[in-house]
């Protein structure tokens, strides 16, 4: 299935923020963690992702240590009035140290971090700045007040919070509006449902799923060929030896769904996504990473799939049958 004909349909980001399409992509994978890379694909595939209608381009400061930010500076600068830009802090990895996954919050490091990555991005103004991850030391009054004084001086348009609690979040909605929670949400992973995503829709607060096709394992090629040895996913348990099998098998029952609906198994968790978010009544973007534009053609079809009643019945029983944690 080709995305070609698909008018991708448009979100509001937040409450107060622009609308934007309905499927992002993820720039993480352009840079690291799943092996070789390719930057001729990488930027044809940016490009393609605009032609489709995607708007909103997710990366971090961590991501290739930097690398990844100055990867998309060349399309920003060429499509700025087009695309929404969201980058993160929080990690603390270096060029000289990229095996420190410590984090810092303190409103110090944030104004610091903010500045490294307005650098970058060669760019004056960052659209969506997300905190990546909680310290468990600095106070959220004091992380969220630094993030809210970056909108005040005009570095930051709108603020998102990733992998919080709804708890964190409404405490962070409070001092600053909430544009946006980036949580692992698929198929496989649904935690967030049961509170966060009750939260998201009291507050006007969009979700952004990453990882909605479960670091893709949910299109069922993430071992066709292996897992090279500078794929970081080798390491994830889901992905270990002692757990591959029993998850292979969910997949399988994936791909006989997907197959018997004429569509192939990561546009079925794309879909599959689509429709529980519309159940639950809460706005996302989820933000599928690839670096082949044939694989965003095949992920923005999605956009147009509806799952039957009978179809989202056969899929519920799936992520309490996962093995392995997801990280």
């Amino acid at each position: 299935m080709t995305s070609e004909n698909t008018a991708m349909p448009q979100v509001q980001l937040g409450q107060n923020g622009p609308m934007i399409g309905a499927q992002g992509l993820g720039c993480m994978g352009m840079s690291e963690f799943y092996g070789e890379t390719n930057e001729t694909e990488s930027r044809a595939t940016l490009e393609r992702a605009l032609e489709l209608g995607v708007t909103m381009y997710d990366t971090a400061d961590m991501y290739g240590v930097g690398a990844n930010e100055e990867f998309l500076a060349p399309f920003i600068a060429a499509h700025l009035d087009q695309v929404i830009v969201a980058t993160k802090f929080g990690y603390t990895r270096t060029p000289e140290n990229p095996d420190d996954w410590s984090l810092d919050n303190r409103p110090e490091f944030i104004r610091a971090a903010v500045d490294r990555s307005l650098k970058r991005l060669g760019i004056h103004v960052i659209d969506l700045y997300y905190m990546h991850r909680r310290d468990g030391v600095t106070p959220l009054e004091e992380s969220i007040g630094a993030m809210a004084d970056l909108v005040t001086a005009g570095k930051v348009k709108w603020l998102g919070l990733s992998a919080v609690s709804a708890a964190e979040l409404r405490t962070a909605h409070a001092i600053h509006p909430i544009s946006a929670v980036q949580s692992e949400w698929s198929i496989f992973t649904r935690d967030i449902e049961q509170e966060v995503v009750p939260a998201a829709v009291e507050l006007g607060v969009t979700i952004v799923p990453y990882s909605p096709l479960g670091r893709g394992m949910l299109t069922g090629q993430a071992f066709a060929n292996g897992l090279s040895g500078d794929d970081a996913r080798q390491y994830f348990p889901r992905f270990a030896k002692e757990n591959r099998d029993a998850n292979m098998g969910l997949v399988a029952k994936i791909e006989e769904i997907a197959s018997a609906k004429g569509v192939t198994s990561a546009q079925l968790a794309l879909a599959w996504l689509n429709t529980q978010s519309n159940r639950l009544n809460v706005k996302t973007v989820p933000i599928p990473g690839t670096r082949k534009r044939m694989r965003l053609d095949e992920n923005v079809a999605a956009v147009s799939i509806g799952l039957t009643t009978d179809e989202m019945e056969a899929l519920e029983p799936l992520a309490a049958a996962v093995q392995g944690v997801s990280i």
